[in-house]
């Protein structure tokens, strides 16, 4: 694209929308800073227009869900593969990064200090596949984990995962609706 020129905002886009599972227009906005969604969208239309990121309509009534093409992955150094979005975990993930945005703007955590689950089963590996929180933060050497949970869980599951949570963060945030 003639006259564009990736500016560090664009990398800080690139990389939110790696980091969380399902991102949209809002998330992006407020992720990334901007003051307005107008600036946002055409900010974002234009690294459409460039090749570095996709929209998908992919749930009916559910906003555009932004996510990187192999050149985008390639311009912030991440593996080329593309993932691909589970219907029945938009809503989840959405909310997740609905609540990641709710605790920056209540207690002031700034998005870079968050490690979301799909960080943590990077850092991983294939060797360990064990339960990971939606994502952690840590405020004034304090750990927090939140998990938002939309199914139920058998009994067992659900203790295990709480057990896990206690032995490995000092706190654990829980959001379940009603």
């Amino acid at each position: 694209m003639k006259g564009f020129r990736i500016v560090e905002r664009d990398y800080l886009i690139l990389q939110e929308i790696f980091r969380w599972r399902i991102v949209t227009g809002r998330h992006i906005q407020a992720f990334a800073g901007f003051t307005g969604q107008r600036a946002c969208d055409r900010r974002l239309s234009k690294l459409i227009e460039a090749n570095y990121i996709n929209r998908e309509k992919i749930l009916y009534g559910f906003p555009y869900i932004y996510s990187l093409t192999s050149k985008g992955r390639t311009l912030i150094g991440v593996s080329r593969k593309s993932e691909s979005i589970r219907v029945e975990q938009i809503l989840h993930d959405s909310n997740v990064a609905d609540t990641a945005i709710y605790i920056h703007k209540q207690y002031g955590i700034k998005y870079k200090d968050m490690v979301t689950e799909k960080e943590l089963h990077s850092k991983d590996g294939f060797s360990c596949r064990s339960h990971r929180p939606d994502f952690i933060f840590k405020d004034n050497c304090v750990s927090t984990c939140v998990e938002v949970e939309f199914s139920m869980k058998s009994k067992s599951r659900f203790e295990q995962n709480i057990k896990d949570n206690f032995t490995n963060y000092d706190n654990q945030l829980w959001i379940i609706p009603d």
